[in-house]
């Protein structure tokens, strides 16, 4: 995809307010490494489960063009979501140049729904599975989605950090993670960290045969500083609704803040790399 291109979908994306200072620039052209590892093909019909505000919704749409379609789904509400909703968000992209090729739907829930077999040449999952509440979860929906679409294309964080400068963001990641564990009901960003490893044995575990993987880094990314300092900011009020957490490990997370705040004063913050593979169904 060329700069033009990738400007294009930059202006139907409002989901930061004034892109002027490069944020949607650079969220689009990292799902644009992403959709180039998957080989996204035109006329291809995709389904995108946790679309999202459509950042990947948007490459894709451009890439499958006016003979291809994408369906993004949502269990979140139209409501979710700043500083512009999801519902917010889809209704920008559906008066775009692409929105004839794009259908959003939130408040869905993969696991209570139903597609004919075979009706998507693609499934992909584009940064979602960390929202997921657990393994099983996550599991059980990569198993029901394999009769739906022959190719499965993923990607995730990375938590094999390759620099120092990206400890600040795993370790928000690893606090989150922590007492998500002891929440009831959440709409937190990371419920659940799987590395690498976790994400190649529950595909094949759901059936389905991995042949390709790879990591892509896009060091301009946000979204590590954006943990680092939701983190910071707000563990307190987040461990008040953990319930029953145990007092060692209350005490452990305030030690991991404490290294947290200084690894970001030390060492600064890098987004970790992206995890991406391409799976078949079997």
């Amino acid at each position: 995809m060329n700069q033009a291109q990738q400007d294009l979908l930059t202006a139907c994306m409002a989901v930061y307010g004034d892109s002027s200072d490069g944020i949607q620039r650079v969220q689009t052209e990292h799902r644009c490494k992403l959709a180039q590892f998957w080989q996204i093909q035109k006329g291809e019909r995709v389904l995108e489960i946790g679309c999202g505000q459509g950042d990947t919704t948007v490459v894709l749409a451009q890439l499958v063009g006016e003979d291809g379609f994408v369906h993004g789904i949502d269990i979140a509400s139209p409501d979710y979501g700043a500083p512009m909703t999801l519902g917010e968000a889809a209704a920008g992209l559906r008066a775009s140049a692409i929105g004839s090729w794009i259908q959003l739907d939130f408040e869905i829930d993969v696991l209570g729904m139903e597609f004919p077999n075979q009706s998507f040449d693609t499934i992909v999952m584009s940064h979602c599975s960390w929202y997921f509440a657990s393994r099983e979860q996550l599991l059980q929906v990569l198993t029901k989605v394999r009769k739906w679409g022959k190719r499965l294309c993923f990607a995730e964080w990375d938590a094999r950090i390759a620099s120092i400068e990206q400890y600040s963001h795993l370790l928000a990641a690893l606090i989150q993670a922590q007492y998500e564990a002891y929440k009831r009901v959440s709409q937190s960003n990371i419920r659940t960290l799987f590395a690498p490893g976790d994400l190649l044995e529950i595909a094949e575990a759901a059936g389905w045969s991995v042949n390709s993987e790879g990591t892509i880094y896009s060091p301009d990314l946000q979204d590590g500083g954006w943990e680092v300092d939701y983190t910071l900011q707000c563990y307190e009020e987040e461990m008040k609704a953990a319930i029953d957490i145990p007092a060692k490990l209350t005490a452990l997370i305030a030690s991991q803040i404490a290294m947290l705040t200084e690894a970001k004063r030390t060492h600064g913050i890098k987004p970790l790399s992206t995890f991406a593979f391409i799976a078949a169904s079997e």
